[in-house]
């Protein structure tokens, strides 16, 4: 059976016992700060778990899209770990609970094929539940029928379920299939996870847990609203056991990826490998982890995700990396991601048909990262060329573990290939000086990210006020004021208050608000709120859960007391601009896609007053004249003076629409779309202006890289571009009197000057190269004798540049006599900044001097080079003759 059909029949057996179907969340967690992926099918229903929010049904299921990559070492080693995968999930709020949970699974994975169940022998299935959960023991046992000895009693760490951070949380009961005797031993799931592999887990969601360090170590802080259910059933495990293969790769959408990789090396995949992970090759160990990544890079990237050096970035880098560096060490040294991609693409579009239409996209950023990985391979490959090629001169054996970790940390280059390489040329690595190393950041990153977590339990006291009054009512679209009751005052700590006077700074919830709680890009706004005999002067508004806006201000004339009548004013002026600038937000997204294409999407934005970010994605720097047209298109609009309109419909309508909606953000089933006449048409909950006319005008003033495959640019709109372009003509009237010529015309002899300029310092350094040399033959002829070696050291005249330093360093020692060990120290003062330069002949080499030795210890170890020439800096410019000396020193005590 193949995965999508799986995947068919788990939601139509759901719908069909009253589930509403709920589509997948997208894999970035962007309403939850503890995560950066989604990591679980229950991640999108959190709010409605906590009781945070009203779920609109009280059954639901999904095949939620996930990524866990705390076991990524594991990937391909083990039977059942991967990066990305599939859960199928039934839930309950607060309606079905444990009975109805372990029924409705039974009956899905025993009945027939032909029936539209999974056909399982209900004799190779095993249960689990927690040790003192007896309700679930005796439904499984006597509602369900299977024996005793099939049902096992586990653990906090294997049978009580949390998200790994402060939520929702419930014992459980997981459902494993026996595989038989040629997967291992006999016993049940405590005896071999391989043999029996778990496909379902049944959480009864009922507490709510605090933070912890593990999954054990964790306080239990109460109940949950209501009793829920919460279960995932792994669909690549369910598909790995309906498919007989021995595990997760060798399914339909995983092994043609693995097919193409064993081809493309030249391997033979399971040829060498038994039964059971522990019995895998590690060419086949590879082999899957190859498949597991490029699959996994494909659905991260079709959900908005592209290669950094941060967040979510860094965990996609790494991911496609792990997969090119696996694919060299089986062999392949051509381009791996063009070849295995489209493999990828072609076994997940029967469940995601976007991984095609998006394609383009998608296979842009993949490949223009393996050039860039692939570039940095080569420039690592020379740096441990030159690491190996000092460690043999200096008749080492061996690679230190910093330099191992510095070309891992620094360049990205890979372990693996540093002891392949390493040990090609007769080297052994440290390795566990590189271990240490590294255990030392992964303990630093997570300390840190430890302390970021926050957790639900943080917002208890917002949660408190929102279950008192419901939600606030936002009136900002039609109103600038109104009148409304002060519902609820709060210290900044988050701690109830019932009044405050002058100076203090509060947090303020009304009934309903005109005032805009930032969101989608949009600054909040700013204003008066006046509560009785007081005044509340706003300067931020935020929605820290949803549904609830909070006004944060200080107290500015007399006291405001809870549960008096107020009278909320926004800052107009301050909203118009800010709309302003919304608008032009659209106008500039829908003229890049124009020009770029549809891959240029949105990645990030500021609506700030009178001036606009917008950041998106493009493979690379947009061109001069393209940015001039996205201006000049978007200006036209302005001239238009097209209607601005808004209006809430259905999901499923604006998408038909035409609306834009922006990669990894969740929607409800109603939404509310932007138009600009027939121009733009995106999903937004901001403000905007009236017509496009009331912009004024658009001016981009800045593009600029922000990450890899990410771009930025940035414009100002209306009186602030008339300002902008007001101080340029200014700027230009200026310099075509200076010049003498028209304005059109500066451009041209500005680029003539400066071009004049380089030339000027050209022959300036001609010069300065001729005066430092012309004296060397009276330096070495005043050299002196330091310990029977001859020494010249000289400082530079100031200003002199890095290559006639070095220059006159060569020329020195090169004008030493040969029979007679020399040493030539240069100093120069540059920049407020000292640097050092050291020449040794080769005999004084022979004596044992090495010029990197020297620079480092005048230097207190910086600086590099090797036994012939090296150099240094960094040192305040006033220790320049001290550097000298301390030559000087090393040389008459060597």
């Amino acid at each position: 059976m193949r995965t999508a059909e799986i995947k068919r029949r788990f939601l139509a057996h759901f719908e069909a016992n009253g589930h509403a179907v709920v589509p997948s969340a997208p894999l970035p967690a962007i309403d939850d700060p503890n995560l950066l992926f989604v990591n679980a099918g229950m991640v999108q229903f959190v709010p409605y778990f906590l009781g945070q929010r009203t779920p609109p049904w009280k059954r639901a299921t999904s095949v939620q899209k996930c990524i866990r990559t705390p076991d990524i070492d594991e990937v391909g080693k083990t039977s059942r770990h991967g990066t990305f995968f599939q859960m199928n999930g039934n839930f309950s709020f607060g309606d079905y609970f444990k009975e109805g949970a372990i029924t409705l699974a039974w009956d899905l994975v025993t009945k027939s094929v032909d029936e539209g169940g999974f056909g399982l022998d209900p004799e190779r299935i095993w249960a689990t539940v927690y040790l003192d959960d007896d309700e679930a023991f005796d439904i499984w046992h006597h509602k369900i029928g299977l024996p005793k000895e099939r049902i096992v009693r586990r653990g906090k760490a294997d049978n009580y379920w949390s998200m790994g951070i402060p939520g929702p949380c419930g014992p459980c009961s997981e459902i494993y299939l026996d595989r038989g005797p040629e997967y291992g031993r006999e016993g049940g799931p405590e005896v071999d996870e391989d043999r029996y592999m778990e496909f379902w887990n049944l959480v009864f969601m009922q507490n709510e847990r605090g933070p912890g360090t593990d999954k054990e170590n964790y306080p239990i802080l109460g109940e949950l609203p209501a009793k829920n259910i919460d279960t995932g059933m792994g669909l690549e495990r369910m598909a790995s056991i309906l498919q007989g293969v021995d595990n997760i790769y060798e399914i339909d959408e995983i092994k043609p990826i693995l097919n193409k990789a064993a081809e493309l090396t030249g391997k033979q995949y399971g040829a060498r490998s038994g039964h059971l992970a522990s019995e895998s090759h590690p060419d086949d160990v590879r082999l899957r982890v190859i498949a597991d990544h490029v699959r996994t890079s494909l659905m991260l990237i079709a959900d908005g995700v592209t290669p950094s050096n941060e967040g979510r970035g860094y965990v996609l880098r790494r991911i496609m990396r792990r997969a090119i560096r696996a694919m060299r060490l089986l062999g392949w040294q051509g381009r791996a991601l063009p070849e295995l991609l489209p493999v990828a693409r072609d076994c997940m579009a029967p469940s995601y048909p976007e991984v095609v239409s998006d394609f383009e996209r998608i296979a842009s950023y993949a490949y223009a990262e393996e050039e860039a990985f692939l570039s940095t391979l080569r420039a690592g490959t020379t740096i441990l060329d030159t690491a190996v090629a000092e460690t043999k001169r200096a008749g080492g054996t061996r690679l230190t573990g910093e330099q191992a970790f510095q070309l891992h940390d620094t360049y990205g280059f890979p372990i693996d290939l540093t002891l392949e390489i390493a040990g090609e040329q007769g080297l052994s690595v440290d390795e566990e000086g590189f271990r240490r190393l590294m255990g030392e950041q992964r303990s630093r990153a997570k300390a840190d990210a430890q302390a970021r977590k926050t957790g639900h339990v943080d917002l208890s006291a917002y949660r408190a006020v929102l279950e008192s009054g419901g939600p606030v009512e936002f009136t900002g679209y039609e109103e600038t004021r109104r009148e409304s009751r002060l519902r609820a005052l709060l210290s900044g700590s988050g701690t109830g208050l019932s009044g405050a006077g002058v100076g203090d700074t509060v947090e303020l919830v009304l009934d309903a608000t005109p005032f805009y709680a930032e969101g989608g890009g949009q600054q909040p706004d700013q204003g008066i709120i006046t509560v009785g005999g007081g005044s509340v002067e706003v300067f931020d508004v935020q929605q820290p859960i949803p549904g609830l806006i909070v006004h944060r201000g200080r107290v500015v004339e007399g006291e405001i007391r809870r549960g008096e009548t107020g009278y909320a004013e926004i800052d107009v002026l301050r909203r118009k601009a800010i709309s302003r600038a919304h608008t032009a937000t659209h106008l500039v997204h829908t003229a890049m896609r124009n020009f770029l294409g549809e891959s240029a999407t949105q990645a990030g934005s500021l609506n700030a007053p009178g001036r606009l970010r917008f950041d998106f994605n493009t493979p690379g720097a947009v061109s001069p004249s393209v940015l001039h047209d996205i201006e000049q298109q978007v200006n036209e609009v302005l001239m238009s003076d097209l209607d601005v309109h808004a209006f809430i419909t259905s999901l499923e309508e604006a998408r038909k629409l035409g609306a834009m909606a922006l990669f990894g953000e969740k929607y409800g089933d109603e939404v509310r779309v932007v138009e600009v006449g027939d121009y733009a048409r995106e999903l937004c909950g901001g403000t905007h202006a009236a017509r496009s006319g009331q912009l004024g005008l658009v001016k981009i003033v800045q593009e600029s890289s922000i990450g890899s495959g990410v771009r930025r640019v940035e414009a100002l709109v209306g009186m602030d571009a008339f300002g902008y372009l007001a101080r340029e003509h200014v700027l230009v009237s200026r310099l075509a009197e200076l010049y003498r010529v028209p304005g059109d015309q500066v451009a041209d002899r500005v680029e003539q000057t400066v071009a004049q300029l380089r030339e000027a310092e050209k022959e300036l350094e001609k010069l300065r190269a001729q005066l430092v040399l012309a004296n060397v033959g009276a330096l070495v002829a005043g050299a002196r004798d330091v310990g029977g070696v001859s020494f010249v050291g000289v400082e530079a005249p100031e200003g002199t540049g890095g290559n006639e330093v070095r220059t006159l360093a060569q020329e020195i020692r090169g004008r030493m006599p040969a029979d007679r060990p020399g040493v030539a120290a240069v100093t120069a003062r540059s920049g407020g900044k000292a640097s050092l330069i050291v020449a040794t002949n080769p005999a004084a080499r022979d004596r044992g001097l090495s010029a990197a030795d020297l620079v480092k210890g005048a230097l207190s170890g910086r600086g590099g080079g090797n036994a012939e020439l090296a150099q240094g800096g960094g040192a305040p410019a006033g220790d320049a003759p001290s550097l000298l000396a301390a030559v000087e020193k090393a040389i008459a005590n060597s």
